[in-house]
């Protein structure tokens, strides 16, 4: 039975877009809002996909793998890992001291679609009151500042352009959604598919060089900003890393609000707790704004009353900053009705223009969302079929939120995994009272001869045949050789271990188990030539053009190969 359910386990993980981050995040802090970190260092982001409906990763949308890696060393690199022209961001790394390292930061998910970056906040200023802290907040000059080369303020700007600034981690990831044929250029949510956020995903204290128990992984926040898509056939690296929220021939913007995952919603420290019970006063709703001198002890802009209760183990809201916050709006950063009482300065609908007050109530994504079962689960995100979506991922640490207090900086140390899937129930859900037949199914087709390069006559283009010469084979689920030549395949007894899909170089079971491998006594060989997906963009006009052949087997192991095609 054991067995039966590591299996089924294994079987489902492969549906399952793995990813992973891990913060070492060294702070200084004071008050609600953290004064800035000395330092921090992101040292892994991976995506290992395995799916009949299938995702493919890529940092510099021309690379295409199951697996992605992305770190404080590579950000940048773009000679091997990311695209030129990148605006990705490692809370500052490479800039002036003054710019490094994680800073509170709010925000709202608002995409500003001229820049193509997402709107943030940070403190300009926090000034103790009678009951709380009056804040003032400054955008983040992540829309204005060009990449070396041009002139600030140079009209128009190219696409994408603009840097992201210090204080949080940015970078772009492009998804290839292959799960269909057909591309839908209208940008209509009811066209995408949805995507999960898996139960491990997780925000916890470092087991190595973390303080546990003082609540900093409870105000991490992770942004998917969906910037824009093509069809999934695109082979033009300049297209697909050009995406940016305008629209044009081959591009559909995007740009909704960003999805925005709330690790640890319910989960709030006795020292978070403590800190805010003792700072924070309730504030007299019944005056307005300008009439509300919360800046003067004795004003009578608070009452002597403690604030609304917060509790561990319960969700409450996140007064977000959606706009520039100066002296004049007269903000606490306790305003709100989970809090001091306060609604002057809160905003019911982001959609509602009329209404400039600078607070929000986002509606995160929460780890209480995430551990819903069957029809309740909700989605995280959703992509378009036979896409390729440019998503820019944001990680900072959110000002507003409750448990950011001064003292959740001993924590140092925090770190950060998440994962999608495509599957709403979990195997406990689906898997029924009858037999369970594991697919063995574990190895990647493998590609026949694939030449690099190939010439073709211009009035011969008519003629050419992509597949020419192309085969692909594949390891099926067969386990004994009657199983194997009954379903038409060719058997084969020597032991392989595969690794990630891929036929290693372990040859006893034991070494394969260390390397985190499966050990199959024999394989059964299929051709599955004519599964593969062709994208021929070859005309008559001379040129080189890339032609990409992809394909899938039944579980969803995926491979990739590609020619350069030379039209004269």
């Amino acid at each position: 039975m054991d067995k039966r359910d590591n299996k089924k386990s294994k079987k489902i993980r492969k549906l399952i877009v793995f990813c992973s981050l891990t913060s070492f995040i060294f702070i200084v802090a004071t008050y609600a809002w953290f004064i800035g970190m000395r330092s921090v260092n992101v040292s892994s982001f991976e995506i290992e996909i395995a799916s009949t409906d299938s995702l493919l990763l890529s940092l510099d949308g021309s690379k295409w793998d199951t697996k992605v890696t992305i770190n404080s060393e590579n950000f940048n690199d773009t000679a091997n890992t990311v695209y030129t022209g990148n605006v990705n961001n490692w809370a500052g790394k490479g800039t002036s001291s003054i710019n490094q390292g994680l800073k509170p930061i709010s925000s709202v998910g608002e995409i500003d679609t001229t820049t193509s970056t997402m709107k943030m906040f940070e403190k300009g200023s926090l000034t103790a009151t009678e009951g709380g802290y009056r804040l003032m907040a400054s955008r983040i000059h992540n829309y204005d500042t060009p990449l070396n080369g041009f002139t600030e303020g140079e009209n128009p700007q190219p696409k994408g352009q603009f840097k992201e600034i210090g204080g949080y981690v940015a970078f772009d990831l492009f998804i290839r959604n292959f799960s269909g044929r057909a591309y839908y250029a209208e940008k209509n949510v009811l066209n995408e598919e949805a995507i999960y956020l898996t139960d491990d995903s997780e925000v916890v204290v470092s087991e190595t060089g973390g303080v546990s128990k003082t609540g900093i992984e409870n105000s991490v926040r992770v942004a998917f900003a969906q910037i824009g898509r093509v069809n999934g056939k695109t082979t033009d690296v300049g297209t697909i890393t050009g995406i940016s929220c305008t629209d044009d021939t081959n591009v559909t913007g995007i740009c909704r609000t960003a999805q925005i995952w709330e690790p640890n919603d319910t989960a709030h420290t006795a020292n978070a707790i403590s800190y805010y019970q003792t700072s924070c006063r309730t504030r007299d709703n019944s005056k307005a704004v300008n009439a509300s001198d919360i800046a003067t002890a004795g004003s009578g802009a608070y009452t002597t009353n403690t604030c609304s209760g917060v509790a561990n183990g319960t969700s409450y809201e996140t007064y977000a900053i959606n706009r520039a916050i100066d002296f004049t709006d007269r903000v606490d950063v306790y305003d709100g009705t989970d809090y001091n009482g306060y609604t002057k300065t809160t905003k019911a609908n982001m959609e509602d223009a009329t209404d400039t007050a600078p607070l929000f109530a986002y509606d995160y994504f929460t780890d209480s969302e995430k551990k819903q079962n069957g029809m309740a689960r909700p989605e995280l995100i959703t992509l378009a079929p036979n896409s390729i979506t440019k998503v820019r991922i944001y990680v900072w640490i959110e000002g507003q939120d409750i448990d950011n207090y001064d003292f959740a900086s001993i924590g140092k140390q925090i770190t950060v995994n998440f994962g999608f899937t495509k599957e709403r129930f979990d195997e406990n859900e689906i898997q029924g009272s009858g037999p369970y037949s594991a697919t063995g199914d574990v190895a990647r087709p493998v590609f026949g001869t694939v030449p690099a390069t190939k010439e073709v006559a211009s009035g011969s283009v008519a003629t050419f045949d992509p597949m020419d010469g192309i085969t692909v084979t594949d390891v099926g689920p067969e386990t004994t050789e009657n199983a194997c030549t009954t379903a038409g395949g060719s058997w084969a007894s020597t032991p392989v271990c595969y690794v990630n899909g891929v036929a290693g170089a372990q040859n006893t079971e034991a070494l394969c188990t260390d390397a985190g491998g499966t050990w199959l006594t024999g394989t059964c060989t299929h051709d599955i030539t004519d599964k593969v997906q062709v994208t021929n963009p070859v005309t008559s006009t001379t040129g080189t053009y890339v032609v990409r052949y992809l394909v899938s087997d039944w579980q969803g192991n995926y491979a990739e190969a590609s020619t350069s095609v030379t039209v004269k």
